[in-house]
């Protein structure tokens, strides 16, 4: 029929459908992580966080290009200029665009001394792997440190600025914060959710002081981290997720596990919940001062 082995099916497709698939831009579907020289995956959300943490810290000059060495350095990824220029894009730090101040300016965390509930929280990210589904999903989550309480969390299949805004809210009322004079300070890392305007802006709004830390020092946010290693060794790593309902509700059980039923030897022995109320009643402290 005069027609090419290699484009046949091409050409017996409406024309309808070309125009439309061109219009879309569809082509093959994002995979949503790299993997590390040994083969391990690692998220786009994990891969936009480290490179936020450079960019905040001596590598601030470095272009897309010079970021694809340094996350083949650092991190061991196997990842080219391309996606490290798309993630760039996607979180708005290509080099024209820096020039931009911030309408959210930066403010280092310092030590403070925590001596009741609600004086600081702490937030960060966890990253869960579904492997029913090959794919991430995400568990934010903030904690009190002075009862080790999580007064909020969100977890989803993503991430985002809104979803980190909308935690803080529930957590906010939940604690009986939201007209309170004196409310918390949020203390996080340098991960894109934090570092938007929409996040800086509703900290703005509710008269929220937000300090980031220093980036490489998870031990100025070292509560939440702690957690965030007891959630992976008591539940994400004890099985593999088949669905995220699966995973889901296996997180939503472990928080309550977690503020209900797990007791702190920092604490007395006692569970999260169980020293609030004691220290609302008694004024309870903690076996030693918290200094963070």
């Amino acid at each position: 029929m005069g027609v090419a082995r290699s484009t046949y099916y091409n050409s017996i497709q409406p024309k309808s459908e070309k125009a439309e698939k061109t219009k879309s831009g569809a082509g093959r579907p994002l995979p949503g992580y790299c993997l590390t020289t040994s083969g391990k995956k690692v998220s786009d959300e994990q891969t936009k966080e480290w490179i936020m943490e450079a960019i905040a810290s001596d590598e601030s000059a470095y272009g897309y290009v010079k970021l694809t060495h340094w996350l083949r350095n650092e991190h061991q990824l196997v990842i080219n200029k391309k996606r490290v220029y798309r993630l760039c894009k996607e979180l708005q730090i290509l080099k024209p665009q820096r020039v931009i101040k911030s309408k959210h300016p930066r403010k280092l965390a310092r030590n403070r001394d925590i001596t009741a509930p609600n004086q600081l929280w702490e937030v960060d990210i966890k990253y869960g792997y579904i492997a029913g589904e090959d794919r991430f999903f995400y568990i934010l989550s903030y904690l009190d440190v002075f009862d080790r309480q999580i007064v909020g969390y969100h977890i989803g299949l993503r991430c985002e600025a809104k979803h980190a805004v909308q935690a803080l809210q529930q957590a906010l009322m939940q604690r009986k914060q939201w007209k309170a004079e004196e409310k918390p300070v949020i203390r996080s890392d340098n991960g894109p959710q934090f570092v938007s305007h929409r996040f800086g802006e509703s900290c703005k709004e509710w008269k929220l002081e937000h300090e980031r830390i220093p980036p490489r020092t998870p031990n100025m946010n070292a509560h939440i981290e702690s957690f965030h290693r007891w959630l992976e060794e008591d539940r994400l790593s004890q099985q593999e997720f088949e669905t995220y309902a699966q995973a889901y509700e296996t997180v939503v059980e472990y928080m309550q596990f977690y503020n209900q039923r797990r007791i702190h030897s920092s604490l007395h022995y006692l569970t999260p919940e169980e020293f609030h109320r004691r220290h609302l009643e008694s004024g309870l402290q903690p076996k030693k001062a918290i200094r963070v």
